[in-house]
């Protein structure tokens, strides 16, 4: 069953925390937009579309009616949905995008799976995700149960992340990470760095 309940009710709380941290929102886009691939592609648990729309993705998918609702007010075309049960045809996108939502998936090996299946041959998989085993990751872990968004997450280490790609069939995965302090005190941006191990922020590319 998706986990849809605060992002259902506190759309405006969500919508909020890019605002005020606007460093933080910024550095997570520049990563995800160095990684991400030419053609046209789906966003899946896109939420408000906060990465979407800077990103020029046009289709979205997410369970939550209220995200739906904003998402489509930014231009972008959003259907009802999880991760596990694509409403797409086998080989129809260039790219699928998940930032963040991974953690709350109900299957992330059967989520890594569809992915596969709706990619086009040569297609990529985009997976921005909180990686548990950097200092500000275990911070997020062990605080979680007080975060009305991520108290019912489950956190994955880049290793973990990685060994699901394989499994659901990827190779040429590359990693990129940002985001090296409390996101909440930048001043500026951040820089996208290769690899992981630092960086809260990860970003992962797969190619089927």
């Amino acid at each position: 069953m998706a986990k849809t309940g605060a992002f259902d009710t506190q759309v405006e709380r969500y919508e909020g925390w890019f605002e005020k941290n606007r460093f933080a929102y910024e550095s997570q886009v520049a990563a995800v937009r160095s990684m991400l691939p030419g053609g046209s592609g789906v966003e899946v648990g896109v939420g408000t579309g906060r990465f979407a729309a800077p990103l020029g993705i046009k289709l979205g998918v997410d369970p939550s009616r209220a995200m739906r609702e904003v998402a489509r007010k930014k231009g972008i075309d959003v259907v009802s949905g999880v991760a596990e049960d694509l409403p797409f045809p086998d080989g129809s996108q260039d790219f699928v995008l998940m930032v963040t939502v991974i953690c709350f998936f109900d299957d992330v090996p059967e989520a890594f799976a569809e992915a596969y299946r709706v990619l086009k041959p040569g297609g990529s998989l985009v997976v921005a995700f909180i990686d548990r085993e950097t200092p500000i990751g275990r911070i997020y872990d062990g605080g979680k149960h007080e975060s009305a968004f991520y108290r019912e997450a489950t956190f994955y280490s880049a290793a973990e992340v990685e060994d699901m790609l394989i499994e659901a069939g990827f190779t040429s995965i590359t990693f990129s990470q940002t985001i090296f302090g409390d996101p909440r005190g930048l001043t500026e941006a951040e820089p996208v760095k290769e690899g992981t191990g630092e960086g809260v922020f990860a970003v992962v590319k797969a190619v089927k």
